[in-house]
């Protein structure tokens, strides 16, 4: 498999049960290009510029330039790091063990551990929205960005506010297992790679999400390496798209789009950024409703029952009351 210049042996990748065809990669001059953003469809961009003035984020640069503020890290005894709501386990009054730990560090002391991490020790992951406290020439930096493009961009799709621009850095062989936001979002590359597996918001009822009440809303019950087919049999018939992000490749992951994301295993660590807008208003509504639609419409569902009803417990049974029998 060859991307970005750069070739991976299918024994990078962690090998999976379903089939994948490659996400399209464009120029972001090609006509295309602005069609499948305005489509809601992903593409990555191969040459949008939007982070040049970042490539040299790498460890050594980031621990000079970015301030002495501390930043958030995860920390795993595996290769997952599967994303929790720490407010939704308080306000259900949950038991629910964490899947990772997380803690506070100085720069200069995740980049000592990372520099002398070794395959088998915690691994980490950094996960840190950017703000004023960065030094003078990361600031420099992001003010060089290809604002032009993304406000482009953001106009003529009508979006909303930028609300965060996210720093990642992982260790090798992490893994974010499938997941989908609420938000439009453009990926972009940094240092090292970074192998993207996205699904449709119409493989909704194949991924089987935990509830919205659940500390892991917006994923997916099913684990890609155990998938228990007799508790989730409609993912026997998931099928995804894939593409591998390298330095200056930015991914347009749209909305409720499914995404498992790896950082490839037997490479460098990862530094990426991603850039999160709000949905514009959705003006005149057309039938019949889209798969992310469908999905806004069943989001509000559960959670007007969850706040009806008053106790997580009762939503279940009381969903199956109202369709079995009726619409089975």
């Amino acid at each position: 498999m060859s991307e970005n210049g750069k070739t991976f042996e299918e024994s990078h990748f962690h090998l999976y049960d379903f089939p994948t065809v490659s996400i399209p990669r464009l120029s972001h001059l090609n006509p295309d290009t602005d069609r499948l953003i305005s489509e809601m469809k992903p593409v990555v961009l191969t040459d949008t510029e939007l982070v040049a003035s970042a490539q040299k984020w790498n460890l050594d640069y980031l621990e000079k330039n970015i301030g002495p503020g501390s930043y958030t890290v995860y920390l795993s005894n595996n290769k997952k790091f599967k994303y929790f709501d720490e407010s939704k386990i308080r306000e259900h009054n949950l038991n629910f063990t964490p899947p990772t730990e997380r803690i506070e560090m100085k720069f200069w002391d995740f980049a000592e551990r990372l520099r002398n991490w070794k395959d088998g020790e915690k691994r980490m992951y950094l996960q840190q929205p950017l703000n004023d406290t960065v030094g003078k020439n990361m600031v420099d930096d992001f003010l060089s960005f290809n604002w032009n493009w993304i406000a482009r961009q953001k106009k003529e799709n009508n979006w909303g506010p930028l609300t965060s621009n996210l720093l990642l850095i992982s260790t090798p062989g992490n893994i974010t297992p499938v997941h989908y936001d609420e938000q439009e979002n453009f990926f972009a590359q940094i240092h090292g790679y970074k192998r993207f597996i996205l699904f449709s918001p119409d493989c909704y009822d194949k991924l089987y999400p935990h509830p919205v009440w659940h500390p892991h809303d917006r994923q997916s019950q099913v684990d890609f390496d155990v998938p228990q087919y007799d508790k989730f049999p409609k993912f026997h018939d998931i099928s995804g798209q894939e593409a591998v992000l390298g330095p200056g490749d930015v991914l347009y992951l749209p909305m409720y789009w499914w995404h498992h994301v790896e950082t490839v295993q037997h490479g460098d660590y990862a530094v990426s950024l991603n850039f999160w807008y709000k949905s514009g208003p959705s003006g005149k509504i057309t039938y019949p409703l889209q798969g992310f639609q469908k999905m806004a419409v069943m989001r509000n569902i559960e959670k007007m029952l969850v706040e009806t009803l008053k106790d997580v417990n009762e939503v279940g049974p009381l969903l199956q009351a109202l369709v079995e029998g009726r619409y089975t």
